[in-house]
Order: C-alpha cells, then sequence, then structure tokens
C-alpha cells in the first residue's frame, strides 16, 4: 500500500464551499455585459482553470475586448459573496490531523496568488500550508506545471504525494504528473464526470476522505 509524505489540495470547491459563489458571479457578469448567461453547471465546469481560461470556456460569447470589464464585474459581484464563504465541515480538523502525523500541506489551486492570499488570511491560514501554488503563477490546470513545482519545493517524488480535488481539471493534472489522486464528489463536477477522469479513489465527504487518507500515511 502507498505511503504519502504530503497531501496538496485543490481549494475551491475541496477546501472551501465557493462553487455556487463562482458560478453565480459568473452569470451575474455575463447579464452585465448583456453575455448570454451559462447554467449554473456550465459556469461550475470550469472552475479550477485560470480565470480567464475558465470565463471564455464559460461564456463563450465573451470577447478579448469585454474580458477587463468582464473581470471587473466578475470580482465585483464574488467579493459581495467573499466574506460569507466558509470551509467544508471538517477538512480542517482532517489537515490537522495530518499535520499532527508530520504530513506536508501544499495548496495546488486555479486561484490567483492575491486571490489565495486573500482567504488564507480571512480563514487565520496563512502559514499553515508547506508550500503553495496559483494559476496565475504556472500554466493552467490540466498542465502539471504547478504540481511539478510543488513537488521540487516540497523535495518529493510524485509517487509520494496525494492530490485532492473535485473538478476533472484535478484529476487530470495529477495524471499527468504521475501523481495519485482523490476526487471529492461534492464540490464542482458530479460523480459520473469525475469517474471518467479515473482518479485513484472518489470519496462524497471529508469523513470518507479522512479515513481513505489517514490508512495510507
Amino acid at each position: 500500500m502507498t505511503r504519502y509524505a504530503a497531501v496538496l489540495f485543490d481549494w475551491d470547491g475541496t477546501v472551501m464551499d465557493s462553487t455556487y459563489s463562482i458560478a453565480s458571479s459568473i452569470q451575474l457578469a455575463s447579464a452585465d455585459l448583456e453575455l448570454p448567461v451559462p447554467s449554473i453547471q456550465q459556469a461550475s465546469w470550469v472552475i479550477g482553470l485560470s480565470l480567464e481560461s475558465a470565463l471564455y470556456r464559460a461564456v463563450p460569447d465573451l470577447t478579448a475586448e469585454q474580458m477587463p470589464l468582464f473581470l471587473e464585474r466578475y470580482r465585483y459581484h464574488f467579493m459581495q459573496r467573499d466574506p460569507h464563504i466558509k470551509l467544508f465541515d471538517g477538512i480542517l480538523p482532517f489537515m490537522g490531523e495530518l499535520r499532527g502525523r508530520q504530513i506536508a500541506l501544499g495548496v495546488a489551486t486555479g486561484k490567483s496568488r492575491q486571490g489565495l492570499d486573500r482567504v488564507l488570511q480571512q480563514v487565520n491560514l496563512s502559514t499553515f500550508f508547506d508550500a503553495t501554488r496559483c494559476a496565475d503563477e504556472t500554466r493552467s490546470k490540466p498542465d502539471p506545471e504547478m504540481l511539478h513545482q510543488l513537488l521540487a519545493e516540497l523535495m518529493l517524488e510524485p509517487e509520494q504525494v496525494l492530490m485532492v480535488g473535485d473538478t476533472v481539471h484535478d484529476i487530470h493534472m495529477a495524471a499527468n504528473a504521475g501523481m495519485d489522486s482523490v476526487a471529492v464528489t461534492y464540490g464542482a463536477h458530479d460523480p459520473q464526470t469525475l469517474a471518467k477522469a479515473e482518479p485513484t479513489v472518489m470519496v462524497d465527504n471529508v469523513t470518507q476522505m479522512r479515513d481513505w487518507v489517514l490508512a495510507r500515511i
């Protein structure tokens, strides 16, 4: 049985219950610019990609000229919701258990560096993680660049590290890096979509994730 030395977490939809806030902010920004409004499912599918890549996919009629205003409106709507977004129940105690067992912890996210730093400060986790990478620092998921950089920083091999995420972008990124993955079904992508990406394991809640991971460290 594989014994992991580190666990890397996606953020939105995996650690933080932010899927609906992101998707609805995309919808509202689309309406502001009088663009076709994507469904919640369409807007949720792109979560985890770098922001501009996500917006072009979610709103195909969006032009490069419109992007600056769209970003301004998206950020406005998201910031209205941001103070009210919470961590998923049980995720912080679980990460604390990993920390207590000397497991290295990291974040591999589609958020910007500014966005991640802001939310880490907001939830008092600014110094909690050993390493973090954001979409504006590397190529967007599912490219494995951010995982390669995290592996180098942690001085670990892919087989020693587990990636946890809620989208196929996370699972494909892990596979591209030669890394095992946990797909959580409580985030942006549904179980059927996640299963097609062939994660190492799928879990429906934090308790199932905790039990599976702690048995392998």
